[in-house]
């Protein structure tokens, strides 16, 4: 369905660092990275689409993150959430919601959320149905 998805950063170097580590706990191959453009994006490992790109705004403007936006990222176990969720945290992001389940979506689904240094909003989400949640 997807072929990319673009978020804008206010500041690349520091949104790179932000970014790779949460994509490397997340089992995320670094695609490219153009730091003079400046952009880089990621894909799932041994993939080739969709990828995650971050940039400066093209048109130049100041970021701006958009309210009700969310972008979520699919994690293969429970212990993946709670470490991307972690590893997001510890890299400067704000916590939007602590891993859990959330049985409103459905009876598997292990979320947690937060926002990246730019106050974008990402999740991390495995749907598998798992004990792994001690």
């Amino acid at each position: 369905m997807f072929s990319h998805v673009f978020v804008s950063v206010s500041d690349f170097e520091r949104a790179l660092h932000f970014y790779g580590a949460v994509m490397d706990s997340l089992g995320a191959e670094l695609r490219f990275c153009e730091r003079e453009r400046p952009w880089a994006g990621w894909h799932s490992a041994g993939g080739a689409r969709p990828f995650f790109v971050i940039c400066k705004p093209y048109d130049g403007q100041t970021h701006h993150p958009g309210n009700g936006q969310m972008i979520a990222f699919a994690a293969a176990s429970r212990a993946a959430v709670r470490a991307a969720h972690r590893v997001a945290l510890a890299n400067g992001g704000n916590c939007e919601g602590p891993p859990g389940l959330r049985p409103q979506y459905h009876e598997n689904y292990y979320g947690a959320y937060f926002r990246d240094l730019d106050g974008n909003k990402l999740c991390v989400v495995c749907h598998a149905p798992t004990l792994d949640d001690a």
